[in-house]
């Protein structure tokens, strides 16, 4: 009986021991996933205001277009506002 019971207490140290070391190497995992959470984090932040400023320039261009590349020739377009003549 004796005998059985050492044996069980070793078992328990054991299992103790490696629980200690599964709780150590959980703790390291969660210390890393939050790092890396927080820098994908920065990053999808500073990509999104990226993103808007390139979204605004490109409004910007398509709101006054420059002449030559988007807009049409005046002769077409007839000029101030009125529309072009008609061809006879």
């Amino acid at each position: 009986m004796e005998r059985l019971n050492t044996k069980l207490y070793l078992q328990n140290c054991y299992i103790m021991k490696e629980n200690e070391r599964l709780r150590k190497a959980a703790l390291l995992l969660n210390q890393e996933n939050q790092a890396l959470l927080s820098e994908l984090k920065h990053r999808l932040a500073k990509s999104a205001a990226g993103g808007k400023n390139n979204a605004a320039a490109a409004a910007a261009n398509r709101a006054s277009p420059k002449p030559g590349i988007d807009a049409a020739p005046p002769a077409q377009a007839g000029g101030k506002g009125k529309p072009a003549p008609k061809p006879k």
